[in-house]
């Protein structure tokens, strides 16, 4: 080898240019992670718990258990709620991600599902839990639609006051949604998931104007005669535009909906002609559905170890799963993306990126596009559901208490 070609080899060129890039102060070793760790941030270092002097049984330590490892309390855990389980997540949160909770309730679980964000108005739309003994709702009264100000939002993450809490705002749809639970935006208005109430008025989608006075129309309500089970959750494909749904049993397994006739099941609907067609089934209990920006691949959440009023299998899946969807709308190829410690994972969505996050019972997982667990949003409760608000915000519904999140992550383009 001459001298010329000694000097021009790829490694000694890619040396050369880090010593440059070193001597003007960029470190090509620290791209990607900040230089102090975030003011909310912890590192997690799963090795703290690789083994652990005593494993409880599992009536001891199972899904309903909040893991405490060596050195952390839960005081610890939630004092810094973005747990950093790979340098990874640095990306996602940014140099100073905040957690705030802006509205609460006593009882009721008023924050639950269907978190949907209306640009024009910059208001954030959500659900009660339907078929929740706190909060009466199911057989005997629907579940109700609210939402809030981002506006107001972000004015109580700055306010110095305690306790500080938004307006939440009853949403008056007319005809009503019956029992909502899920929804996603399109083409300015929102279309929701009802699960029904009863034998009588059946699980459906209904399609709602975001603005006063707030009128609805029904765009399907059944299978070809035959009601479905129980609605859940909606997403539409950013490749094909076509409607995809979640079918399952929590209406009949909180007592509000009659004993299923069809499988659980992912339902294609199209816009332009009706159509309507089984994509996936075998699962326990399918929930949340979701895409990536570029909708080539499908996740959907399985609930299936929590069986609503009747307990819990453990041996059932707390699974997310992940689907190619080809060209032609249909999808294959069923992949095990990830499997929860904490609950369920139920409402799941993408970011801009194609990271995948998923609301769990102790926050929102976050996990890179290969599967792989990268952080945290701590909640120390039931995150059932959240969406993106553009860049760097997100709402998560806890159940009793509503959070607003601020990050580096932004939200994929909406339908």
């Amino acid at each position: 080898m001459n001298n010329l070609a000694w000097f021009t080899t790829p490694a000694i060129l890619v040396a050369i240019a880090a010593g440059i890039l070193i001597q003007l102060g960029l470190n090509p070793l620290t791209w990607g992670t900040p230089t102090q760790l975030p003011t909310n941030a912890q590192i997690i270092d799963q090795r703290a718990f690789s083994v652990l002097g005593v494993v409880p049984p599992p009536s001891q330590a199972n899904d309903s258990t909040v893991f405490l490892w060596p050195g952390v309390t839960h005081q610890s855990l939630t004092e810094k709620p973005f747990h950093i389980y790979d340098e990874e997540f640095y990306s996602i949160i940014g140099p100073d991600p905040s957690l705030t909770v802006i509205a609460t309730s006593e009882r009721d679980p008023i924050f639950h599902e269907a978190v949907v964000w209306y640009p024009p108005t910059d208001e954030v739309f959500f659900v009660q839990n339907a078929g929740a003994p706190a909060a009466g709702t199911g057989l005997e009264k629907s579940a109700i639609i609210q939402k809030i100000s981002l506006l107001e939002a972000e004015t109580s993450r700055r306010s110095m006051a305690k306790n500080s809490e938004v307006t939440v705002t009853v949403v008056e749809s007319n005809p009503p949604v019956v029992n909502p639970n899920g929804a996603t935006s399109y083409n300015g208005q929102l279309i929701f998931a009802g699960e029904g109430q009863g034998s009588d008025t059946p699980s459906a989608l209904y399609l709602m104007n975001p603005e006063a006075p707030y009128n609805t129309t029904v765009l399907l309500n059944n299978y070809f005669g035959r009601q479905f089970n129980s609605l859940n959750d909606l997403a539409i494909n950013p490749q094909n535009g076509d409607l995809y749904f979640t079918d399952t049993l929590y209406g009949f397994l909180q007592d509000f909906r009659p004993a299923p006739g069809l499988r659980n099941q992912v339902y294609r609907f199209n816009f332009a002609t009706g159509a309507i067609a089984v994509v996936a089934d075998d699962f326990t209990l399918p929930n949340g559905i979701g895409f990536s920006p570029n909708g080539r691949y499908a996740y959907v959440t399985d609930t299936g170890s929590h069986l609503g009023f009747y307990g819990r299998n453990l041996s059932s899946p707390a699974s997310v799963y992940r689907f190619d969807v080809k060209k032609d709308g249909t999808w294959e190829n069923r992949k095990t993306f990830a499997y929860v410690s904490s609950g369920v994972p139920d409402g799941v969505h993408c970011d801009s990126k194609g990271n995948v996050y998923a609301g769990c019972a102790d926050g929102v997982h976050v996990w890179n596009p290969s599967g792989k667990l990268i952080g945290k949003i701590y909640t120390g409760t039931a995150a059932a559901n959240f969406q993106f608000a553009g860049q760097g915000r997100m709402v998560i519904t806890g159940q009793t208490k509503l959070f607003y999140a601020t990050l580096a992550a932004a939200g994929p383009p909406l339908t």
